[in-house]
């Protein structure tokens, strides 16, 4: 019969060989399917929570720095005349 006819018959199997063989659970695919899309989901929360979970606060105050800067900056240029 082949190669297997031994196993496929019974025949040969034992019960230590099989606790031998390190089988593992049975998994449905189903539930295995939809763990693996929630840890990509739950992946791709974290890295945008961390690009973009800032407060309102946190955001307004970069404003305010980045407008604070432009204005010291522009306040310390030197005027040439050159500009029309």
């Amino acid at each position: 019969m082949g190669a297997f006819a031994a196993e496929a018959t019974g025949e040969g199997i034992t019960p230590e060989r099989l606790i031998g063989c390190g089988m593992g659970e049975i998994v449905s695919f189903r539930r295995a399917r939809i763990k693996a899309e929630r840890r990509l989901a739950e992946k791709t929360a974290s890295a945008n929570r961390l690009r973009y979970g800032r407060s309102k606060a946190e955001r307004e105050l970069e404003a305010d720095r980045d407008v604070k800067a432009r204005r010291d900056l522009d306040g310390h240029r030197i005027e040439t005349g050159d500009e029309r």
